[in-house]
């Protein structure tokens, strides 16, 4: 075969793509210090902090705090998710097409819009003064709290791509961020759980069952004081969830500019340099035709969904379902301590018995757990679920973000001509992952409201205790199956992945592709 010539799987001849020659790349100029790695992680620690207070709460604020009724709480959650799932590509596409900058060319997304993401959520957790519009407003808020932190998240993982060439620093780097988003969460459920506790306890509640709406047949007197007495309650449940929300900005202000200073954006100096630029739809196609990122993406939106339903509904589930009202925020923590302290297991499991093999082990353990919380609700019971479910929580955040870029390197390879589609992976991953979230809160929220939750009561009907069981329970346990089924066929082995990797390397040091390097990608 002439040089500069390769053959590909259908056997048709096509000229080998000019390189930017590589200037000299030495191990240590590749290797990221633990500082960068650290701003890095900072840096995607307040979308989780405000990503878990939203997860555990915003459900029961919308029917207990804002009180509006269950379907028009099921629209806010499945409609800002859904709005949010649409707008990661169309963000994906503005970054696609975004010049570079002194300070890199996802960098300024994450600066510019984080101040408009902090009054967002600020007005997300805030009761106007009318009723009758309520819905309106939160619908509102949250479409507009979707929309800009998508446009912090997207370019923030795929920042990932840029931060070095080698697999071994950016699976390090994700290491470090995956253990700072679980902290995170750990913080905003620390944040969240413990200023805004005493809004859902039984302190506030008569002795009767009893919404503001609907308070019995007692004495004229009786009556008032149990109005007052609920007023009391709503105004102070009000203002400490606004006071979480302050506190929860100021956190993601300030780890946006630690992350600013401290990490430095690279492009890649061993990019392939095309003659003409392919148009975002052709590269949007091979992107959705690549196997292996299907795979990928359809095992974790299962994951993800099985993950956002036990979050959504666990305060709701300790409240109503099995009287752990008043050890809820504790449980929390505990699961996400346990998150914390796991990701370093994870990290040298996968490293030891490779990423598909954490995958499995990891996510598998939270089944027989959640089911016996279900079955056996008892306190000390609950504390066991919780650290148990803390391992597998931690596994599901950190797999995804530490394979796909073992995805988009095996792009890399099979499509050598396309540059700067990195966004699409992740874009369309938060995607997918959003919309399917979405679907299921709607459609959790509107159980409830079948069930016959009563926005407001101290207690609510059997029929929702047995629907909130079946949310923390079955519901999961079904999603996580079908997820793991869908793994069985996911194809970047630990093989597969270390072939890649020398692949690139070839690619890079030698500016060319040998036509070797494309048989053995077609074999694996």
């Amino acid at each position: 075969m002439a040089k500069g010539e390769r053959e590909t799987s259908a056997g048709k001849l096509l000229k080998s793509p000019a390189f930017a020659k590589p200037p000299h790349m030495s191990a240590l100029d590749q290797k990221l210090s633990v500082c960068s790695k650290l701003c890095f992680a900072i840096g995607g620690a307040p979308n989780q902090v405000a990503g878990s207070a939203t997860a555990f709460f915003l459900q029961i604020y919308l029917l207990d705090v804002a009180q509006i009724n269950p379907f028009q709480a099921s629209m806010v959650l499945f409609v800002g998710k859904a709005w949010g799932a649409v707008t990661d590509p169309i963000v994906g596409f503005f970054i696609t097409k975004s010049r570079w900058t002194r300070i890199g060319r996802l960098m300024p997304w994450m600066v510019g819009c984080t101040p408009f993401v902090v009054v967002s959520y600020f007005f997300l957790w805030f009761v106007p003064p009318f009723i009758n519009g309520r819905f309106i407003w939160y619908l509102g808020f949250y479409c507009l709290y979707q929309t800009l932190i998508t446009c912090f998240h997207v370019p923030y993982s795929a920042l990932t791509m840029f931060l070095s060439t080698d697999q071994k620093e950016r699976d390090s780097a994700t290491a470090y961020r995956m253990t700072l988003e679980v902290l995170g969460t750990l913080v905003g459920a620390a944040i969240q759980g413990q200023i805004v506790a005493r809004a859902h306890t039984l302190k506030h509640c008569p002795q009767s069952n009893s919404s503001t709406a609907n308070l019995g047949n007692g004495s004229g007197a009786e009556i008032v004081k149990r109005i007052v007495h609920s007023q009391d309650f709503l105004s102070d449940a009000k203002e400490v969830y606004m006071i979480a929300a302050g506190v929860i900005g100021g956190v993601f202000l300030i780890c946006t500019v630690v992350m600013f200073l401290g990490v430095k954006e690279r492009d890649d100096p061993y990019i392939l340099k095309t003659e003409k630029q392919i148009p975002f739809h052709k590269g949007f196609l091979l992107v959705m035709r690549h196997g292996p990122y299907l795979i990928l993406t359809a095992t974790f939106l299962f994951i993800s969904v099985a993950i956002q339903l036990v979050q959504s509904n666990f305060v709701l589930f300790c409240t109503y379902a099995v009287d752990l009202r008043d050890h809820f925020q504790n449980i929390v923590l505990t699961i996400l301590v346990s998150a914390v302290v796991s990701i370093p297991l994870w990290q040298w499991f996968l490293e030891r018995f490779g990423k598909k093999t954490a995958a499995f082990c990891g996510i598998t353990w939270m089944m027989p757990f959640t089911m016996m919380l279900v079955f056996i609700p008892n306190l000390v019971v609950a504390y066991v679920v919780a650290v148990s479910s803390g391992l597998s929580v931690a596994a599901s955040l950190l797999l995804p973000w530490s394979m796909l870029p073992d995805v988009v390197d095996d792009f890399r390879l099979a499509n050598p001509h396309c540059k700067g589609y990195e966004a699409i992976f992740y874009s369309f991953y938060v995607f997918f992952t959003k919309f399917a979230a979405g679907i299921s809160l709607g459609v959790s929220t509107l159980c409830l409201e079948f069930a016959g939750y009563d926005t407001g009561a101290c207690r609510q009907p059997d029929q929702v205790a047995y629907t909130l069981k079946l949310l923390i329970g079955a519901a999961p346990v079904a999603f996580i199956v079908t997820g793991l089924l869908i793994l069985l066929f996911y194809p970047i082995s630990e093989d597969v992945r270390l072939r890649n990797k020398l692949c690139l390397e070839e690619l890079r040091h030698q500016g060319s592709i040998p036509s070797r390097t494309l048989e053995d990608l077609s074999n694996a």
